[in-house]
């Protein structure tokens, strides 16, 4: 293996001995628990799936800001020089973030589908579910991101951030600018209409740039820092 990816394999095991997966785990079944509670009627089962991969969004950063902050800012820097570089340490740091990302938003998805409806999607509407939970792993890990500890210092200020950072995101993708941002409650509206799947590519594509675009941010950010 690559010294990224042991780096990456590292990041992950530091942050499952640590105990600090059980917080994301537990916030993760606690909402699962309440989105679920009695399953959705026949005929809302792209609602279920775009509520569950919005929900699940600050969880995910949360998860993925506090998997970047487990590692002291000293071991960080001894990782810089293992691995050969800035960004070979920083890539693994966004990896790992995006694995436990992932394995979240695919325990969401599953609840959705096992516990969330009384019938099976049709397969455009899996689809696009499948894909609105990868977006919102890959939204988190930016999120999450921006808002650790190597680009904001103060713990305070950085949840704050966090939290401010997802309701900033609902508030314009409740507005007309809602291509400024991750179109959460666009999602959500045109799973509602029944227009999901004929409008997914568009707000897919708005979701992706947001994302790329905020990831950029952040490599910036610790390159120059």
């Amino acid at each position: 293996m690559s010294a990224v990816t042991h780096l990456t394999v590292f990041r992950l095991a530091a942050y499952v001995r640590s105990h600090r997966v059980y917080q994301g785990l537990l916030l993760t079944l606690a909402m699962l628990a309440i989105l679920h509670g009695s399953r959705a009627p026949r005929g809302e089962e792209a609602g279920v799936l775009a509520d569950a991969a919005v929900l699940i969004i600050p969880i995910l950063a949360w998860s993925a800001r506090s998997l970047l902050d487990t590692e002291p800012d000293r071991q960080r820097e001894m990782s810089v020089v293992t691995v050969g570089g800035r960004g070979r340490e920083l890539a693994a740091g966004l990896v790992a973030a995006l694995v436990a990302c992932v394995t979240f938003a695919a325990v969401g998805l599953a609840a959705a589908l096992l516990l969330g409806m009384s019938a099976r999607p049709s397969g455009g509407v899996l689809a696009a579910g499948v894909a609105m939970h990868a977006l919102a792993a890959l939204t988190g890990t930016a999120l999450g991101a921006l808002t650790s500890r190597a680009v904001v210092p103060s713990p305070a200020v950085s949840i704050m951030g966090l939290v401010l950072g997802f309701l900033l995101m609902l508030m314009l993708s409740a507005s007309p600018l809602y291509w400024l941002t991750v179109p959460l409650v666009v999602w959500m509206r045109a799973a509602n209409d029944g227009d999901l799947v004929t409008r997914f590519p568009e707000l897919a594509a708005v979701s992706l740039a947001w994302c790329l675009l905020a990831l950029a941010c952040y490599a910036w950010r610790r390159l120059h820092r």
